[in-house]
């Protein structure tokens, strides 16, 4: 099977962190974070990144409190999920994100990044976290 492209998506109101990985090297990359200020600036960024690494399944995490049950987040990451789907015309699954910013955080912080320059990038962390938990736990 041939190698394919997955985006994913570490939504917030504020950030919306980025990453892509490969299936065939099953490794996953912090891309960027989308910072922009309206809903169509973010989906405009959002765009010009899927016309450039074209990925064949976009995913997003879902976020939830830690018995599971939804909250506000959760209903905006899915309409999130729907815009992405209906804008783009590409699949998108759910990831659960539950300690995906705790764990980039605590990976940052291993890493000797400081915890006042983490904001920039701790997003797109989180995303790589959440894409390389669905690359580990899909036998493509």
């Amino acid at each position: 099977m041939a190698s394919r492209t997955v985006m994913a998506f570490d939504f917030g109101t504020k950030r919306i962190g980025v990453a892509v990985g490969e299936t065939g090297s099953r490794l996953a990359h912090p891309l960027t974070t989308v910072s922009a200020g309206t809903n169509d600036e973010r989906f405009d960024a959002i765009g010009r990144l899927i016309d450039e690494w074209k990925p064949s399944l976009l995913l997003v995490g879902l976020p939830v409190h830690m018995d599971g049950a939804e909250h506000e987040m959760t209903a905006r990451a899915r309409r999130f999920a729907r815009r992405l789907e209906g804008r783009f015309s590409l699949p998108v699954e759910m990831i659960d994100e539950r300690l995906s910013t705790n764990d980039a955080a605590s990976r940052l912080h291993d890493a000797g990044v400081e915890s006042r320059r983490q904001k920039s990038v701790r997003d797109q962390v989180a995303a790589q976290g959440m894409l390389q938990t669905w690359l580990d736990a899909h036998d493509l």
